[in-house]
């Protein structure tokens, strides 16, 4: 039973390039996407009054379109009204930020929920014009990206000093893992006391089990063929060209016949004209001479992924930076067990030799004799996805999450309200608590 302390507040959900109405699939639609839209439609079935802010990409588009989850979705007028990459979006905030002061000052707002960080710095704005609070997830860091991409990050620079103004003004930082908050400290200096560590979720309406024979057949995949499963976002950083490699081992080095399914990309059918990773890992797959055996399935819809997830035997994802990571769960809701980079979420959703594997980033060899093993041993592989179903019911349901972000927008609201002494009362209480667990920093593990 999840306890919550419910007072319907206004909230205003601001992801200035991932909207809840967008197609998923393409470079810039993923995670985030999916997060700004179950935590939205979350909120609204407890009571909230909630409105996601986002920049309008295309003239088609309503200003406002009421979901059928309880939410609605606005579109912000901020630079020309089409797709534009995201690492050149910064110079539209102004804008974006000048229409949300107009458009809160007017409908009113208790809480603002930023997400990225571009969304941060149009809070910072709505902070100090309308004196609105502020959380922020931030779903990816520039120092972190910083550390593996260095030239090849093709944000501004400028994005560094808005993340350390971000977290200096904020009133609470979720970190969706306990990696991501200890970087969050050790690279920004952030407040331990302001960091709350929430993680994503699933939806059990969206995904479960679905029989294998079933999904193969809905797929029109080959019935008996071993399959390996890589979904999500067709970037670089996901390390798809690392997932290729490490089947490769498998594939000579243990023997193991089998397909590797990758499903991601701008288009339904895979295009490397629309999708230039795709031509880029297409190359690999030759290189390592497994070209037959890897299969692009292109873009997919959200009531199709159960099916992608329930047909596979095996999924796989080796990112090398993951702030959290939702794929490895919507695996482990349909019981398929992971062989996950051990980083950020991943090592926090994926209990190694429990729920599947966890393998170093960037090390094929590993990830090839981990496969091979899972391959190798459909006991281990039930078992497994038993285990994941338990784990993701137990910990990562989204009514789960969005009640622990209800309880941080509580907080926030409070704190906001208090009279001086109450405030003060208040930080001593908390300084008090983190002088207590100062061992542990505050950051628990489920």
């Amino acid at each position: 039973m999840i306890a919550m302390n419910i007072d319907p507040l206004r909230v205003a959900l601001i992801s200035d390039h991932a909207s809840p109405i967008a197609q998923l699939g393409g470079v810039d639609t993923g995670g985030q996407n999916v997060y700004v839209a179950q935590l939205a439609a979350h909120l609204a079935r407890m009571g909230h009054d909630v409105a996601v802010y986002t920049r309008r990409d295309n003239n088609d588009l309503a200003e406002t379109v009421d979901m059928p989850e309880g939410y609605r979705v606005v579109n912000v007028a901020a630079g020309p009204a089409r797709p534009i990459p995201k690492e050149a979006l910064l110079p539209y905030m102004q804008a974006f930020a000048d229409q949300m002061v107009r458009k809160l000052s007017r409908d009113g707002c208790d809480v603002v929920h930023a997400n990225f960080f571009m969304s941060g710095l149009v809070a910072i704005r709505l902070k100090t014009a309308l004196r609105i609070p502020f959380v922020v997830t931030f779903h990816a860091l520039g120092r972190v990206r910083l550390l593996y991409q260095a030239a090849a990050d093709r944000f501004p620079i400028e994005r560094l000093s808005i993340e350390d103004q971000i977290v200096a003004d904020a009133d609470r930082i979720i970190a969706e893992c306990p990696q991501d908050a200890e970087d969050q400290i050790s690279l920004y200096s952030a407040d331990p006391s302001k960091l709350r560590i929430v993680p994503c979720g699933f939806d059990r309406s969206e995904l479960q089990p679905i029989d294998r024979a079933i999904a193969r057949r809905t797929l029109g995949l080959d019935p008996e063929l071993p399959i390996i499963l890589q979904l999500g976002r067709l970037v670089p950083r996901k390390g798809v060209d690392n997932a290729i490699r490490g089947f490769a081992r498998m594939v000579h080095g243990y023997g193991v016949a089998a397909r590797l399914l990758i499903v991601g990309g701008e288009t339904d059918v895979p295009d490397p004209r629309s999708t230039p990773e795709i031509g880029r890992l297409q190359q690999v797959a030759r290189e390592e001479n497994v070209a037959e055996q890897v299969i692009f399935a292109g873009r997919a819809d959200r009531q199709r992924l159960k099916y992608y997830y329930s047909a596979a035997d095996v999924f796989v994802t080796t990112p090398w930076y993951e702030p959290f990571g939702i794929t490895p769960l919507e695996s482990m809701a349909c019981g398929t067990p992971v062989v996950g980079a051990n980083v950020g979420g991943i090592k926090y959703s994926v209990v190694d030799s429990s729920t599947g594997f966890l393998v170093p980033a960037n090390e094929p060899d590993s990830l090839g004799q981990r496969l091979a093993q899972l391959m190798g041993n459909a006991e281990l592989r039930k078992r497994f996805g038993q285990e994941s179903l338990r784990r993701v019911e137990r910990h990562f349901t989204w009514r789960r999450v969005a009640s622990a972000i209800n309880d941080v927008y509580q907080e926030v609201v409070a704190e906001q309200t208090a009279s001086p002494i109450q405030r003060l009362a208040g930080g001593l209480a908390t300084l008090i608590e983190q002088t207590n667990a100062s061992a542990s920093r505050g950051i628990a593990k489920p």
